[in-house]
């Protein structure tokens, strides 16, 4: 197991307060954009939040080890980068949304 930081429950209420307000957001919006860019950064955050070591997907993929090497000490710039997503997302769909 990997020992909490609270960068990772930052990443965590972050990323789920942002797809509450996509969610919020994209019901007012006329046409609604961004389902994809929405989708990643919910997997970003995902990844970034979750144990590398817990998550059988990215285990079944890579070995125990490379993800610990490798994976773990980018969990939080994947954070960082989704947040950034969200972030973006958010901004560009409010300015294309006139009831927003």
């Amino acid at each position: 197991m990997v020992s909490r930081t609270p960068a990772d429950y930052l990443f965590l209420v972050a990323t789920a307060a942002f797809a509450g307000a996509f969610v919020y957001q994209r019901s007012l919006a006329e046409e609604p954009i961004g389902d994809r860019f929405a989708a990643g950064g919910i997997v970003g955050g995902f990844l970034a939040f979750g144990c590398p070591i817990c998550n059988a997907v990215l285990l079944a993929l890579f070995s125990s080890s490379a993800l610990m090497t490798y994976f773990d000490p980018l969990r939080p710039i994947l954070g960082v980068v989704s947040v950034a997503f969200f972030t973006a997302l958010l901004v560009y769909q409010r300015r294309r949304c006139k009831v927003c």
